[in-house]
């Protein structure tokens, strides 16, 4: 697993301005990769940043990179505890609901819906894909908007932005560890 793909794919959250982000990787050998995570969370922790292998499939892994102090305030929201109470995640910590977003993840080919809410989307945008079977959004940017058009396109320019940035700043040989900010 390179930082590079880190940083292309989770720029935001390594900033501390997104709440996670997850991207796909290729591995030979899942213990490699999991030394590999564990190493990562060892020095990313201590900033608040946390590393999980979501699922395996065909030599290829979902990583899911999140600050749990983020996904603790998202969750705890009023519309997104509704939503997560109709999926069946009711009551549980923020740590309990990504182990159930793991397992549902793993059982099925394809997201559950909610994950948006484990990414930092708007709980109202969330809600409007699932009620609209994703068609008739406002905008599409890093997600469908069914809510705050202004805003979350807003958003999304902060988020492309950040992630140029920090890009071009790895590739000018910022490190992994420097380019994370501490929350």
């Amino acid at each position: 697993m390179s930082e590079e793909l880190l940083v292309k794919h989770c720029s935001p959250t390594l900033a501390g301005i997104k709440t996670g982000n997850l991207f796909s990787v290729n591995f030979g050998n899942a213990d490699e990769l999991r030394a590999c995570v564990r190493d990562w969370n060892k020095a990313l922790s201590p900033k608040g940043l946390r590393i999980m292998p979501m699922r395996f499939n065909d030599g290829r892994a979902l990583i899911y990179v999140y600050r749990p102090s983020k996904l603790s305030k998202d969750l705890s929201e009023s519309l997104a505890e509704d939503l997560l109470n109709s999926f069946g995640y009711g009551g549980k910590t923020p740590e309990r609901c990504v182990s159930e977003l793991m397992k549902r993840l793993r059982q099925n080919e394809e997201f559950p819906h909610e994950i948006g809410l484990f990414l930092g989307y708007p709980p109202e945008d969330v809600k409007g894909f699932i009620e609209n079977k994703a068609c008739g959004c406002k905008c599409k940017g890093c997600w469908k908007v069914y809510g705050d058009e202004a805003a979350a396109r807003k958003i999304f320019a902060k988020y492309k932005k950040c992630t140029a940035i920090y890009c071009e700043l790895f590739k000018k040989g910022r490190s992994r560890d420097k380019l994370t900010v501490a929350a």
